[in-house]
């Protein structure tokens, strides 16, 4: 008898707990915040955090694209699928540093390895450093991939395909994009 009382009473709750459940409110088009936007809106949680340090990149002589976003901003959440594409084609040869700019903010700039002394204060904003630490790229807003693909061909010196391409992001639902070539 206890077990059925117990039985009844989990069940009344689960029910009664989802009868009045809110549906996910996650939208692509405001600035609400909705979690990791790498996850939710590019389907790559595999971006935040980085894997490396802008400090230990520097220190290591590699190749540094910074993206600073917010979770909460409607431009960074539509051009999260951008910062995953870079990811899939420049992954093993750059290190791609996605910072949220909320601890930048009302800082000291410390130098050259700290991340604040190459935010503009805008988001999104990407910043290409070339082996050397030499800003070959700074540009803010929806930046085009193919514009960011043509500065890190040129510091890497790794052609883009032959031919060149174009791409665009296409929405395939309500939440998530992803980045296509399509041939000029």
């Amino acid at each position: 008898m206890p077990r059925l009382i117990a039985w009844l009473l989990a069940s009344l709750l689960i029910f009664c707990g989802g009868w009045g459940a809110a549906p996910a409110l996650a939208s692509l088009s405001d600035d609400r915040y909705d979690g990791n936007i790498y996850s939710l809106y590019a389907g790559n949680g595999s971006l935040v955090p980085p894997r490396t340090t802008l400090a230990e990149a520097r220190e290591a002589g590699r190749v540094v694209v910074l993206v600073y976003y917010l979770d909460d901003s409607a431009v960074s959440k539509q051009f999260a699928p951008v910062v995953s594409e870079l990811q899939r084609l420049w992954g093993k040869a750059v290190e791609l540093l996605p910072l949220v700019t909320d601890p930048l903010q009302n800082r000291n700039d410390q130098g050259p390895s700290d991340p604040a002394h190459y935010w503009n204060g805008t988001i999104p904003q990407v910043v290409v450093l070339d082996a050397s630490g030499t800003v070959r790229f700074d540009a803010s807003g929806a930046v085009d991939v193919d514009a960011i693909n043509a500065a890190l061909s040129a510091v890497t010196g790794i052609p883009l395909p032959e031919g060149g391409s174009l791409s665009s992001t296409v929405s395939f639902n309500e939440l998530n994009s992803e980045v296509v070539s399509r041939s000029q």
